[in-house]
């Protein structure tokens, strides 16, 4: 174990902390982000090379019966929980922060030598508990992906929307132009995708009346979205609907592609082998998911914002100044809003470390371990995202119709 997990480690902290300095005259959400993806390359080396060494841990191996397979969840669990530990401290430090000269701001800009040791360390520990721990986090992990899904959805229902507004406030014909534009075309990228799903979903010879429904109601939606969007009680725009079915168009592409290999009705995967170049490829699309969706709703108007930030309508810069992101000289600098929620931000991050546990781990299911977010639990995970985000985007335009005196977005 203190071979496997330490060697990790080290070479973990290493990297982060000769790039410690750097970090620290940049952004800190960069230095989080790139902290949390070492986290998942971590998770997953251990996945693929772990298990020899974790059987010679007694009281890991506590039966002779635990497969393979087992030994590669409990590694990426475990890597997960220390992960998740890491930012639940720091949510619960920055809890309360509303400007720029609280001590606690410059903790969550600076300190880096000392976060990745602690980082590190609790990682290690994480391999010293029973497996009774590792058994509760993972089932409660399912909830915190299944959150983490849910947070995403609203990012972009945020994203969206505040992207239409802001080319219509501009009030010109070529930005009016431009959004009719990218509303056709984001449209016929999603009957596109459908089109080509049911050539890969739905082969002939085979009853695949299950992935054509998936891809049905897919289409459905997306008319929907228009239908509704553009009727002349309804406040919307058919640039979100256009884009949000794109979304479902991909998270149904997703979930199909999830299908076990050896389902007659998954065109893409009929072989059980799977490259290595496939794996990376499916890494490195989950990495970049995660991240995004974490940085995104930290810095997000729409998420528990301090009581003293400015709400939507001011945009503070990706790369902050050095000064405060160092959290130098406070007491020269005039006190000044937190340009976003702290707290919320590493929650975040706790909850992608349970979601991105979730992937590795096939959602803590034992079918087709050996590969990457693939099996009929990762197919109505996607599946039920695809569904909810049609139902809160309506939701986004009816409810003013139904509660007229809120505001929703």
């Amino acid at each position: 174990m203190s071979c496997c997990v330490g060697c990790c480690a080290s070479l973990t902290c290493g990297l982060c902390t000769s790039a410690a300095s750097t970090i620290t005259k940049k952004s800190a959400r960069l230095g989080y982000c790139g902290l949390f993806g070492l986290s998942l390359i971590v998770s997953w080396v251990l996945r693929e090379i772990g298990t020899p060494l974790l059987k010679k841990i007694s009281w890991i191996n506590t039966s002779d019966t635990l497969s393979d397979e087992w030994f590669q969840m409990e590694a990426v669990l475990r890597v997960s929980l220390g992960n998740c530990l890491f930012f639940m401290v720091l949510a619960l430090m920055m809890i309360g922060i509303k400007d720029q000269n609280d001590r606690r701001d410059g903790w969550h800009h600076g300190g880096w030598i000392f976060k990745i040791v602690i980082w590190a360390v609790l990682i290690i520990l994480m391999f010293f508990l029973p497996n009774s721990v590792i058994s509760v986090y993972g089932f409660i992990s399912k909830f915190g992906a299944g959150f983490f899904l849910l947070v995403q959805v609203i990012i972009l229902l945020d994203a969206t929307h505040s992207w239409n507004d802001a080319w219509v406030a501009k009030d010109e014909q070529k930005w009016f132009v431009a959004l009719l534009a990218v509303s056709v075309t984001c449209y016929i990228a999603a009957f596109t995708i459908s089109g080509l799903l049911f050539i890969w979903f739905n082969p002939s010879g085979n009853d695949c009346g299950l992935n054509v429904f998936f891809l049905v109601m897919t289409m459905i939606l997306a008319l929907l979205f228009g239908i509704i969007a553009l009727h002349p009680v309804v406040n919307g725009s058919l640039l979100p609907a256009s884009v949000i079915s794109v979304y479902c168009a991909y998270l149904c592409y997703t979930g199909l592609s999830a299908e076990p290999r050896d389902y007659a009705c998954n065109g893409l995967n009929s072989s059980k082998a799977v490259t290595t170049s496939t794996l990376i490829l499916g890494m490195l699309t989950t990495v970049l998911s995660v991240l995004y969706s974490a940085l995104r709703a930290g810095s997000s108007t729409t998420f528990l914002s301090p009581p003293s930030s400015p709400r939507a309508g001011e945009k503070s810069p990706f790369l902050e100044s050095e000064e405060l992101e160092s959290g130098k000289a406070k007491k020269e600098v005039e006190s000044k809003p937190v340009s976003y929620s702290y707290t919320f931000f590493h929650l975040i991050f706790a909850l992608a470390s349970m979601y991105s546990a979730m992937l590795l781990s096939g959602w803590s299911s034992s079918e087709n371990s050996d590969l990457i977010d693939v099996g009929w639990t990762s197919v109505w995970v996607r599946i039920s995202t695809e569904w909810v985000t049609a139902g809160l985007y309506i939701w986004s335009l009816v409810a003013p119709l139904i509660f007229p005196d809120r505001e929703f977005y």
